[in-house]
């Protein structure tokens, strides 16, 4: 499916399936596989009790030996019958992994209830995976007795690059001169994201006299979220009430070698998140698997690989002057954009399919031997 969770799957099952493992998929009629060694199971259109009957009689008739859930909050239809997977599947233990803990901004006080339910998934599964230190952090506290592992994702998209690719023809093809800074947003947009401020920022470019294109790379909204739809109205009023229309660029949802194209051909990439930098954050993994320079905003936890200056430039969150202040930084000084780059390709190491994959085996072997014993 379009999304960072969707991107998540295809590519885990992909490297599994090249490690020499057999993987197969239940997800909604949304779900597409490009692989034909994949084996996907795309019916179920209601969340419900009788979706968990049918993925238990799935888990029996495969044989399988771990069924892994890829769980957000806003996946499933928000249907509460999610939470109870691992009670209904007796064929094989259910490892879940929580890809983000917070709450859809629909349910901004979703109250105690919605809390207790998550807590609930994380404590019934035979093993937890967080994506991210944040949740990793909350779920040693709900579920301490559940073995957790830190898995970070990988880009959710590929790294090829077009036929016949050539940066200076694809800036110009997309409306961008030789005297603009290219600044790139990547991503569906949300109101985590700081797409606001994003925009307040390339105004005070423009305005101070900086000669500035943005790009916004990527499907405007995904399939999971159902307030995405709603925050784009509210990104395109911005848009016109700042007078921004001519320097923004939208790409829509493009494939993978496209997607490469413009995040290669632009200067700076911005990714403001509201709530810190993250592992959770997919498009930042895939923005560092290009090796871009890339500005995003200070991590609420400490993130050891994340070094500021050196491969990333952190800003503090919800702080427009001083996103401004580094873009324009960056638009003036290639050679500081350059020594980011540098940083960041030693940083795309950690993020490796072929070593997320190993992780997961070596996590599912675990919990398998635990339900032997």
């Amino acid at each position: 499916m379009q999304g960072g969770i969707g991107a998540h799957c295809r590519e885990l099952a992909r490297a599994l399936t090249e490690a020499g493992h057999t993987v197969l998929v239940y997800t909604d009629p949304r779900g597409q596989s490009d692989d034909s060694r994949v084996c996907l199971t795309a019916e179920s259109t209601r969340w419900g009790w009788r979706s968990l009957r049918g993925i238990e009689r799935w888990a029996a008739r495969e044989r399988l030996d771990v069924v892994n859930l890829h769980y957000q909050t806003a996946m499933y239809q928000m249907s509460p019958f999610i939470h109870f997977l691992p009670d209904a599947i007796h064929a094989a233990p259910v490892v879940t992994t929580f890809h983000d803990l917070r709450f859809p901004y629909l349910f901004p006080k979703a109250g105690g209830l919605r809390t207790w339910i998550v807590n609930r998934l994380a404590r019934a599964s035979a093993g937890v995976i967080s994506t991210n230190h944040e949740d990793a952090v909350a779920l040693t506290k709900v579920c301490p007795d559940v073995p957790l592992k830190l898995i970070p994702i990988g880009s959710s998209i590929q790294t090829d690059l077009p036929d016949g690719y050539d940066a200076a023809a694809w800036r110009s093809e997309h409306g961008a001169t030789p005297s603009e800074v290219v600044i790139a947003y990547f991503g569906f947009m949300n109101h985590s994201k700081g797409v606001e401020m994003l925009l307040q920022a390339v105004s005070e470019m423009r305005d101070g006299g900086t000669p500035v294109k943005l790009w916004m790379i990527g499907g405007r909204i995904g399939t999971s979220d159902p307030t995405n739809a709603a925050f784009a109205v509210k990104i395109d009023a911005l848009i016109e009430s700042l007078d921004l229309t001519a320097c923004v660029h939208w790409s829509g949802f493009v494939d993978d070698a496209a997607a490469s194209g413009y995040l290669t051909a632009a200067d700076v990439i911005a990714l403001p998140f509201l709530d810190g930098a993250s592992y959770r954050r997919s498009s930042l993994m895939a923005v560092i698997a290009h090796g871009c320079a890339i500005v995003t905003t200070t991590p609420t936890v400490s993130i050891p690989a994340f070094k500021a200056g050196e491969n990333l430039m952190l800003v503090p969150p919800n702080d427009s002057s001083s996103l401004t202040d580094a873009l324009r930084r960056l638009a003036e000084n290639p050679v500081e954009r350059g020594r980011l780059r540098a940083g960041v390709r030693e940083l795309r190491r950690l993020f490796d399919w072929s070593s997320i994959a190993q992780s997961h085996t070596d996590y599912f072997a675990q919990i398998m031997e635990k339900r032997r014993r």
